[in-house]
């Protein structure tokens, strides 16, 4: 049986109810990504001894996409990285603006014991390295002058740490923090990793305490990224690992944003191995990867990573890691797996109402909807069998074998072209909306 408590269990299963990637508990219904996910340890491993690297994620829609990069951020915490997931939006994240990527990337700042906003918790750890580092060697913790060595033990590693090339905003801005901090100005102390954090709604009396004017710009972002990076390494994390999901929101873009938003994904890519400690997952669909209005559009880009496949063959270790439509064997395995974890004071009555007949049956059922394509229906598929699960554990006179009749519902737009045949409308090279390719 599981190790997750009853709290993972019902945040796993409430997600699924909506059709959403858990954030926690993956990896006890991980069927079938066995290889994938070894290859994602093997780039995990690759930034645990100093690579600083890049992977892209290839699939199809329903094929697993966020699924993985969940699963590998979870992997990354379990082995004491700290890690960030972040979504492109065209509302939110204008990927060409590095300060955009920079503020996301922070925001969603985690490790293993602060889920999200974690950079003012890092600071804390660094900081505590420090002092314990220094009392190791021999300097007494109650002694007057101890702070004011702390402080300058943290200047020294500041620029060991970046090697003098972050800028010097970044570092005053540290130091500002830590004076704060032991005056127990805390609030001020907030105020700064806020602005460190890539907020512009920082109060300018908070910017003045550090000597500091304006908010982190789009041309200095990626160099604040590797003081954060590094800072975090200080901290005792073996790294940091960026999921940047759904980039294939790019090909909605308008010309000029798309363009510049694949050049940014150049920028970071040609970057990536002067940032040690680093893992960025970006995942897309073929289409991102593929068309002209993507990233076989910009040549630089496309040549490095090409995706390259001889017949039904293609190897992990490529720089796109190509993620496969599920199987129904697969829909039925992860069925079964989520019927053992579902939380329950009944389980016998679920095994019995939600037998392999009936899962069988399910499989059968959901998929002709979407005309035999197994490949799409996974979100649809879970969502029907946990309401099938709720229903018999509300219920005690439900019988799923005789009730049960499926009527898809909230279709995105990729389901519902896989139901009519209605193409999603994506800009072409002159910015008019034409249909998607197939490999929607």
């Amino acid at each position: 049986m599981t190790t997750l408590t009853r709290h993972d269990l019902e945040h796993l299963f409430e997600a699924l109810r909506k059709g959403l990637v858990p954030e926690r508990g993956l990896d006890t219904f991980a069927v079938g990504i066995e290889k994938q996910r070894l290859e994602m340890g093997r780039q995990l491993d690759l930034v645990r001894h100093g690579e600083g690297t890049v992977k892209f994620l290839r699939g199809d829609y329903g094929c697993g996409k966020t699924f993985m990069a969940r699963l590998t951020l979870a992997d990354a915490q379990s082995q004491g990285f700290a890690t960030s997931f972040v979504v492109v939006s065209d509302n939110d994240l204008r990927f060409q603006r590095f300060d955009d990527v920079y503020r996301k990337v922070v925001t969603e700042l985690g490790t293993n014991l602060c889920p999200r906003g974690a950079l003012g918790d890092i600071l804390d750890r660094w900081i505590a390295h420090v002092e314990e580092g220094l009392i190791a060697a021999g300097e007494d913790d109650e002694a007057p002058d101890f702070d004011l060595k702390v402080r300058r033990r943290l200047d020294d590693d500041l620029a060991a740490l970046t090697g003098g090339r972050a800028p010097q905003d970044f570092v005053r801005v540290i130091q500002t923090i830590f004076d704060l901090k032991q005056r127990g100005e805390v609030g001020e102390a907030g105020a700064l990793i806020s602005w460190l954090s890539g907020s512009g709604n920082v109060a300018a009396a908070a910017k003045k305490a550090a000597g500091i004017k304006g908010d982190i710009e789009s041309r200095s972002a990626l160099d604040y990224l590797r003081g954060v990076l590094e800072i975090v390494k200080a901290a005792g994390f073996k790294g940091l690992t960026i999921v940047i999901d759904e980039a294939e929101t790019i090909l909605r873009m308008r010309k000029d944003s798309r363009h510049k938003s694949l050049n940014g994904i150049r920028q970071i890519a040609d970057a990536a191995g002067s940032y040690p400690g680093l893992l960025w997952v970006f995942t897309g669909t073929p289409e991102l990867f593929d068309s002209r209005q993507g990233v076989a559009g910009l040549t630089p880009l496309h040549e490095r990573i090409r995706f390259l496949k001889q017949g039904r063959f293609a190897s992990l270790r490529q720089a796109q890691l190509e993620l496969t439509p599920f199987t129904a064997e697969r829909l039925r395995a992860v069925a079964v797996r989520l019927r053992e974890l579902y939380p329950t004071s009944d389980h016998e009555r679920i095994e019995r109402c939600i037998d392999d007949a009936f899962i069988e049956r399910l499989v059968a059922e959901v998929t002709k909807g979407f005309k035999g394509d197994v490949g799409v229906v996974p979100r649809q598929f879970l969502r029907e069998l946990i309401t099938q699960m709720d229903l018999v554990d509300e219920h005690p006179d439900y019988d799923p074998a005789a009730a049960y009749g499926f009527a898809p519902s909230q279709l995105s737009d990729e389901e519902r072209y896989r139901m009519t045949g209605e193409r999603p409308l994506i800009p072409d090279e002159d910015d008019d909306l034409v249909p998607a390719q197939d490999s929607w």
